[in-house]
């Protein structure tokens, strides 16, 4: 069945970069929306970053050019390139698809800190 697995998540310094993926299975992977989603411990799950299928992408404000959404339809294997990393960015970011009911990956842990 339907699984997302995130990784390339870690510890980096205010102003650093990290790259995280997400790997889909037990679906055709090139014909859905994917979404990248963030949640604080305590917090609701946020939005970050949308791809559609034919690669147009929507972001939330707050990201302010920092991040870019990409993805390998061979690899069926979505990314998010962050960069210039802000200590409010910590949390852990989760991948999405929507379609037809919500599909959640385990999350991958950010931090941003000195």
């Amino acid at each position: 069945q339907v699984q997302l697995v995130e990784s390339g998540g870690g510890l980096v310094q205010p102003g650093g970069s990290l790259r995280l993926s997400c790997t889909g299975s037990g679906f055709m992977f090139s014909i859905f929306n994917m979404n990248w989603y963030r949640q604080i411990p305590g917090a609701q799950r946020e939005f970050v970053a949308t791809i559609t299928s034919s690669g147009s992408t929507l972001y939330a404000d707050f990201v302010k050019g920092r991040f870019t959404i990409s993805r390998d339809n061979a690899k069926s294997t979505m990314y998010l390139q962050m960069n210039n990393l802000k200590p409010e960015d910590t949390a852990v970011y989760y991948c999405n698809r929507h379609f037809q009911r919500d599909y959640w990956g385990q999350g991958t842990q950010v931090t941003v800190s000195s």
